[in-house]
This record gives structure tokens, C-alpha cells and sequence, in this order.
């Protein structure tokens, strides 16, 4: 694959079922692939399912997936869309054009393809045998109560033919994914040296010069053994409307020490010389979290952009310090995703309002009106991120972007009071 590569520019593609309207920091790995593909001078090709996502890929799913209506699926598939823009470069013109990414929708040739033409151009090259002994198929048959479908089982066909039908219209000889897909990309590659043989007349594939290769990447872990991609309000996506920068800016800020130096070499483009400074950081100073830091901001930057890093980190900044008034209500919104909650009538705030302990109280900041005494003497209650006394009296004064207060016992304990 070396001399390949060596020896001009080549496709490579990465598939993405639409199972969602985006895409999680999990499918983020393939996507790498393809943007290190493209910076070592190749072209990318991003395929979506809209084919594939009718039917669904049974690797690693214990049970049936719900099918999905032609709607819902293009749905997915436009959403999904915004993604790669920001990833990879899809330029047709200047200097490199040659390696401008494509984007491609394997419904466009699945769509157009009749069941009888299914069996004989692809079907004849598959065992039912060798297809028995994957693992994806193989965990189905032995759970009694799942089993697998007809449907599911012939997945993998799909796949195949996608690698097969994009090595001969667009000369792709590389497909790219999570360790995962292993199974699929082989498949794609005998399907297609299969398909060589029979149209040479039956000669052997080795007299034959057949490009078809297969790069995948280990599955992401925690080095813990929690599962990656989860933060405490659940998954991490990779557009605003579902995890917002400032909550993906604080995911890779958050990730553990024993974590850090993979993921910056697996979701940030910085040198290893880079990398491996920051680890040595990293042990010389645990507590100044450089790396998580350096991480945060690179990771952010190449999904969301510099001014939208630059926002999450003033947000922090201020959520820290507790200057949370200076924040406009959509980052104010970002910055309390997931705090907790309290509900109050608004009517209390009228006029002189209601007194801080009754309301610390009342909302369960405290655990009683003694403990509250005792944090209010103790300096420990802020509104709004000013501390305040036993005799403050919160009022409609205090009403944040004409919708909320918030609360805030120590440094961390926020609460967010609404009406």
C-alpha cells in the first residue's frame, strides 16, 4: 500500500449511516482518518447511507434495529451533512482541487438496483458459511431471543457493493473505518477482486493488478473502562444544536490524565513533538491540566471554530469567577445545560421579594434553614455570582435575561431558580 500511495493521489472513503440527524465524537475517528488522508495530499470520499441506513449495519447490536421511514432517513442525512463541511475540504478549483473531498449518497445506485441484479452481480461471490462466522452475525444466532433478520443478514452485501460501485465509477482503492467494520471493508475488497477475476474471464486475481485496500482504527476506549463519548447530560455530538461548543469545549477539558495523550493524538491535528511536551507537562504538573487545556482548544477549533472556543472559554471564565451576568442569554443557556433546577412563583420576587435564607431553603440549595445560617455567615451564598448576607432580599431586580436567578453555594454548587 506504500508504493500506492507513493505514486500519486488516491481516494479513500469512510461510510456514515444515518441513524441520527448528526454524528457522535465516536464517528469523529473515521472522520480523522479522512482529514490526515487528505492532509498527506489524497482525496476523501464521504459516503452517506441513505441507501445503507434503510436497512441497518447489525455490527455490534445485540438486537434488531427499528427500520427507519425514507423521511426520517433523509432527514438524518441532511443533518449529518453540515459535519464534514467543517472537517474536510471540498474545493474544486486551485491548486488543490485534485484532492477536494466528494460527498456521495449510496442510495443514488443501491436505489436503482433490482433485487434479482443484487443475487447475481453480488450475491453469487458471498458464502453463507464464511458470512456465519462473523462476529455480528454469529452473537445474533446464539441469543434465543434476538436472533437476526433476513434484512440485517444482508448488510453486508450492501457495504460490498458500495466499495465495489465506488472503486469503478470514482477509482477509489481505499476504505477507511473503525476497527468494527473490519469484516465490512474485507468483504468490499474480495467482492471486488471477485468481480475482477470474472471479468478478465476467470484469469486469477494474482495475474491481475487489483488496488483495494482497507485501513480501520482501534474502537476508543477510557482508559477507566467507562464508556467514551458520554458526558453527564449524555452524548457528545458534533453539532451546536445537540451539544453546544461550550459543552464540547468542557468534555475534552474534563478528560482524565490517563486519557489525554490519546485523544490528542486521535482528535487534534498538532505535531507529536507537540503531544508528547504536553504529557511531559502533564507529569512534571498534574494540577495545571496543559494538556487537557491544549486539547479543549484544538479539538474545539477544528469543529466549531476559533471565535466559538474563544466564547465557551470567556464562559468558563466567568462561570468559575461567578461574573455570570456578563454573559448574554444564549451562552448563559449553554453554561447551565445540565444544572440542577429549582421552581419558584414569580410573585415571590415582587416588590422587597424574599428573603435569601427563605429562598435557599425553599429551592434546597441548603438542607435547612440552620444550614443555611451557617453558609450565609460563612460567606459561601452568592446571587448571580455576588455573594451576599443574612439580610439580602432577592427581588425581580435580580431576574437574569427576564427568566431566571442563580444561586450558588461555594464554588461549584450552582443552582438555577425559574419561574
Amino acid at each position: 500500500m506504500k508504493a500506492h500511495l507513493a505514486s500519486g493521489v488516491r481516494s479513500g472513503y469512510a461510510g456514515f449511516d444515518p441513524t441520527a440527524d448528526s454524528l457522535t465524537v465516536g464517528n469523529l475517528v473515521p472522520i480523522m482518518l479522512l482529514r490526515h488522508w487528505q492532509n498527506a495530499g489524497h482525496k476523501p470520499v464521504v459516503l452517506v447511507g441513505g441507501g445503507t441506513g434503510l436497512i441497518g449495519d447489525p455490527s455490534g447490536k445485540s438486537s434488531e434495529r427499528e427500520l427507519m421511514t425514507d423521511e426520517k432517513v433523509r432527514a438524518n442525512v441532511e443533518g449529518q451533512k453540515r459535519i464534514f463541511g467543517r472537517l474536510l475540504d471540498f474545493s474544486d478549483s486551485g491548486p488543490a482541487a485534485s484532492r477536494g473531498g466528494e460527498m456521495v449518497n449510496n442510495l443514488d445506485w443501491l436505489g436503482k438496483m433490482g433485487y434479482i441484479q443484487m443475487l447475481r452481480d453480488v450475491g453469487k461471490f458471498f458464502s453463507i458459511n464464511a458470512m456465519l462466522q462473523r462476529d455480528s452475525v454469529k452473537n445474533r444466532l446464539e441469543s434465543r431471543e434476538q436472533g437476526i433478520s433476513y434484512t440485517e443478514f444482508s448488510y453486508v452485501l450492501l457495504q460490498a457493493y458500495d466499495y465495489l460501485h465506488l472503486h469503478r465509477t470514482m477509482n477509489v482503492t481505499t476504505q477507511l473505518g473503525g476497527s468494527d467494520q473490519w469484516g465490512n471493508i474485507v468483504s468490499g475488497i474480495d467482492l471486488i477482486r471477485r468481480d475482477a477475476v470474472q471479468r478478465a474471464g476467470g484469469s486469477g486475481a494474482e495475474d491481475l493488478a487489483i488496488s483495494a485496500f482497507g485501513v480501520t482504527a482501534p474502537l476508543v476506549t477510557k482508559a477507566d473502562g467507562g464508556k467514551f463519548g458520554k458526558s453527564e447530560s449524555g452524548a457528545v455530538w458534533l453539532t451546536a444544536d445537540r451539544t453546544s461548543p461550550y459543552a464540547y469545549y468542557q468534555f475534552w477539558l474534563n478528560a482524565a490524565d490517563a486519557d489525554v495523550g490519546r485523544f490528542l493524538r486521535i482528535y487534534t491535528l498538532l505535531a507529536r513533538e507537540q503531544i508528547e511536551d504536553l504529557e511531559q507537562q502533564l507529569v512534571a504538573n498534574p494540577g495545571a491540566r496543559a494538556a487537557q487545556r491544549a486539547l479543549a482548544v484544538a479539538a474545539t477549533d477544528l469543529l466549531h471554530g476559533q471565535s466559538e472556543r474563544q466564547r465557551a472559554e470567556v464562559a468558563a471564565g466567568a462561570l468559575f469567577s461567578g461574573d455570570v451576568k456578563s454573559l448574554d442569554a444564549a451562552m448563559l443557556g449553554e453554561v447551565l445545560a445540565g444544572i440542577a433546577t429549582a421552581t419558584i412563583s414569580r410573585g415571590l420576587l415582587d416588590g422587597e421579594g424574599v428573603g435569601i435564607l427563605d429562598l435557599i431553603a425553599q429551592t434546597g440549595l441548603v438542607s435547612s434553614k440552620g444550614d443555611g445560617r451557617t453558609q450565609l455567615q460563612a460567606g459561601a451564598i452568592s446571587v448571580n455570582g455576588a455573594k451576599v448576607g443574612m439580610e439580602y432580599k432577592v427581588s425581580a431586580a435580580d431576574i437574569l435575561h427576564g427568566e431566571l436567578v442563580l444561586l450558588r453555594k461555594g464554588k461549584k454548587n450552582w443552582l438555577k431558580v425559574g419561574f
